[in-house]
């Protein structure tokens, strides 16, 4: 099931339930997916409960200010599209096709302003949690939504090292010192309301903003940056009696089968990296590992 969300659930008068994972996706991959698919599943049996929309969103930048380069946001598109066509969860194009640099703060602006009622929640990975100081108003960012932390810690010793509580406490020291007392132990309170009182000078906020989840569960330990490393194989030198055509037909024919990655027997990590559809999207289309020949 495809569900593109173009900012097109304001008209719903009950208060929903918002969440959204930004990034690149430039390529997305598993680890994406299974945040978004962990945030989806706990908050579902609470918003049927609370008979509240739920809308989990994919919400793919126009270009990462700490990038300079970024693959084609019509890619990109396509394939967020085949990686969420079996699933519940939304794209929204809030950012994708904006003038860069687009930054978060101002995205979670136009999100609480756009939606003054709705539990907002935005999805990230803890390596991007404690650099947020290096953000654009970083910091500001829970004047507007909440944020739901997951651990991507590469070594996954540090969760046989540690108890739950213990982890959350060692998560929680990662956090920027302003954000700490913002933790809270459950996710259900990232959709509870509160007593607290908005000022005028807090107009775009609401009850709903300000605390911070930490997901101690690991999830895979993945980048975009690790994905495309793989996709890009190195190519033999091309005899000078070969065109560049034929040089990235033989590129694209060195990389790993579709066949291996349906079958989960590559002997790569690829097959758990990549949704088959997204993997043979690229290479239909030489992205990433024929780069030079675009």
């Amino acid at each position: 099931m495809l569900n593109i969300a173009n900012n097109n659930h304001s008209q719903i008068s009950k208060s929903a339930i918002r969440a959204y994972l930004g990034g690149s996706f430039d390529p997305v991959h598993n680890g994406h997916l299974q945040m978004a698919m962990y945030v989806y599943e706990y908050l579902l049996p609470i918003a049927e409960q609370q008979q509240r929309p739920l809308y989990v969103s994919l919400l793919p930048n126009a270009r990462s200010p700490f990038k300079e380069n970024s693959t084609n946001p019509e890619h990109r598109l396509a394939m967020l599209k085949l990686a969420t066509q079996e699933s519940p969860l939304y794209i929204n194009e809030l950012e994708l096709w904006q003038v860069p640099p687009v930054y978060t703060i101002d995205s979670v602006q136009t999100l609480r302003a756009r939606y003054p009622n709705d539990s907002l929640i935005f999805i990230m990975g803890m390596d991007s949690a404690r650099s947020l100081e290096q953000w654009k108003d970083g910091l500001q960012l829970t004047d507007y939504v909440n944020l739901w932390v997951f651990n991507r810690e590469k070594n996954s010793d540090i969760n046989k090292r540690f108890s739950e509580t213990n982890l959350q406490t060692q998560l929680k020291s990662q956090l920027p010192v302003l954000l700490q007392p913002s933790t809270i132990n459950s996710p259900a309170e990232l959709v509870t309301l509160t007593s607290r009182n908005i000022t005028d000078s807090t107009i775009l906020k609401n009850a709903y903003q300000g605390r911070i989840y930490l997901d101690p569960r690991p999830v895979a330990a993945i980048s975009s940056t690790q994905v495309r490393q793989q996709l890009r194989q190195p190519l033999p030198q091309a005899p000078q009696s070969l065109n560049i055509k034929h040089s990235a037909e033989t590129q694209i024919a060195s990389l790993q089968p579709i066949n291996d990655i349906i079958g989960n027997t590559a002997p790569n990590s690829l097959a758990k990296w990549l949704n088959p559809a997204v993997y043979q999207y690229i290479i239909a289309h030489q992205l990433y590992s024929a780069a030079q020949f675009r």
